[in-house]
């Protein structure tokens, strides 16, 4: 596992990445080739910004993760196209309002390629077992791409002050299958 810490803001809503954002591309092949790890088993996940690095890095180098769990995040849809030949799972907030439509924007695109695409809303307070049947019923249509979203006001918990884009990742990570369906992918 690499889990890359910037000291400062790699890319921000204006898509254009740091220098840090091609060094991280870097860094994932050279830490691929000094420990022979297997470059059809590379997965890449974030939140948030980490999310858009994601997103970015499998459209500028689509060769480099072999899937991607996407977190709240977003990335111009008018760039999205090589996006359609990767494995995605997509969780966002359906009261998060910017990665939300971002990410519908981006699945319009994948699907408008061609590209099969699973979809459900989601009860952000299920239990561990309800978020089990409901990644199972995902992977049971057998989709490169699988959009879930969690229900508008169903993040957040009660009395809280955060935001629905912050809490989504708080729940996503600890949804159980998700992370399996991932790491069963290869090209």
């Amino acid at each position: 596992m690499l889990a890359p810490e910037y000291g400062s803001v790699v890319i921000d809503d204006t898509y254009l990445p740091s220098t840090l954002f091609d060094a991280t591309a870097n860094l994932v092949e050279s830490v691929s080739q000094q420990y022979s790890i297997d470059r059809s088993r590379r997965y890449t996940t974030g939140q948030s910004m980490g999310a858009m690095m994601s997103l970015g890095l499998n459209i500028k180098y689509p060769d480099l993760f072999a899937a991607a769990f996407i977190v709240a995040g977003q990335w111009p849809e008018a760039q999205a196209v090589p996006l359609a030949k990767k494995d995605l799972w997509i969780l966002v907030s359906a009261d998060d309002t910017k990665a939300y439509p971002g990410e519908q924007a981006i699945t319009e695109v994948i699907q408008d390629q061609g590209t099969k695409v699973s979809t459900a809303l989601w009860d952000g307070q299920s239990t561990a077992a309800e978020f089990a049947a409901d990644v199972r019923a995902m992977k049971a249509q057998r989709t490169p791409v699988n959009f879930s979203a969690f229900k508008t006001g169903t993040v957040v918990p009660t009395g809280s002050t955060t935001s629905a884009h912050m809490a989504t990742w708080q729940v996503a990570y600890t949804i159980p299958g998700i992370r399996d369906w991932i790491m069963r992918q290869s090209p």
